[in-house]
């Protein structure tokens, strides 16, 4: 352990060498004696939380298997439990998981790239700062780095009417079957004129929960408890969900015999086709939809 003092500074400063993690700080102490006293202490507590005798240093995958056994055992909310899980599979995906616990700080995880937008990075650095806090907290490591978010832009552009015309017309060029190009004019027009979210309530939505006399849907279930509400059908909903549905008194709005759930789960590869037909911007997804119907409402 060193003991020092700055230039521009009355204390005096201590660093030193733990487990290969560097610790230097000031003591807030002018008096040697004291300042001496004041760093053995940190150099105390900094010991006290590290394994005195490692056998082997952790890699970040051995780490993972205890976390997620943390995560499906504690007392999180569900869709916690499933943003740290959705976190460590874009992890595991990259090198980081071969790291030891002890080699993994903030400038190695400025470096690691991972697929789609800065809130989906942002996922995985959350997990991973999550994780990393709760080895300090297990004693596999002495002190968790701190770990920087990705700068998040909140998407701006709006699938309104012109981007509806270019996208229908785009599906109408590709070589679709009729009966795909129905579904995937169906789907654009229903998120935009009910603002519904396109996975966890529209795709799943039941002939039961169509309330026809007063034109409404009812949303059972959705991503917060606020979302349970009801609908307004627009008088282009009210076609679509007719022809649709036709005689039928239950069942999914939108089946698919290729889905273990028995509904229609993704029109992504869809969208992504008629959108590059369309020429329009790749930033444009279909869940811009749900912020026109927001913006006009």
């Amino acid at each position: 352990m060193k003991l020092f003092t700055k230039p521009k500074s009355k204390f005096y400063w201590y660093d030193f060498l733990v487990r290969g993690h560097r610790y230097r700080g000031s003591t807030q102490e002018t008096k040697s004696a004291r300042a001496i006293k004041i760093a053995s202490l940190r150099l105390a507590s900094i010991m006290e939380s590290t394994d005195p005798l490692p056998s082997k240093p952790a890699s970040l995958g051995d780490l993972g298997d205890r976390f997620l056994d943390w995560v499906k055992s504690g007392r999180l909310e569900e869709k916690t439990k499933k943003f740290y899980r959705n976190g460590w599979r874009l992890l595991r995906a990259t090198a980081v998981t071969e790291m030891r616990l002890d080699q993994v700080n903030g400038d190695y995880a400025d470096q690691l790239k991972f697929p789609g937008s800065a809130a989906n990075a942002n996922c995985a650095l959350r997990t991973l700062r999550r994780m990393l806090h709760k080895a300090e907290e297990w004693k596999m490591i002495g002190h968790s780095p701190k770990i920087k978010m990705m700068k998040e832009h909140g998407r701006h552009l709006r699938l309104d009417d012109e981007a509806e015309k270019k996208l229908l017309a785009g599906a109408c060029a590709g070589k679709w079957r009729q009966r795909t190009r129905e579904l995937f004019r169906d789907i654009v027009i229903l998120m935009r004129d009910t603002g519904m979210r396109n996975q966890r309530e529209l795709y799943r939505m039941r002939i039961e929960t169509l309330d026809w006399e007063n034109r409404v849907i009812f949303v059972s279930d959705s991503k917060t408890p606020e979302g349970r509400r009801l609908v307004p059908m627009s008088s282009r909903v009210f076609e679509v969900l007719r022809r649709r549905c036709g005689a039928k008194t239950e069942g999914w709005v939108f089946p698919s015999t290729r889905s273990v759930s028995g509904h229609l789960c993704s029109i992504d590869r869809l969208f992504r086709e008629a959108r590059q037909q369309a020429g329009l911007p790749k930033e444009l997804v279909l869940y811009c939809a749900r912020h026109d119907y927001g913006t006009r409402f």
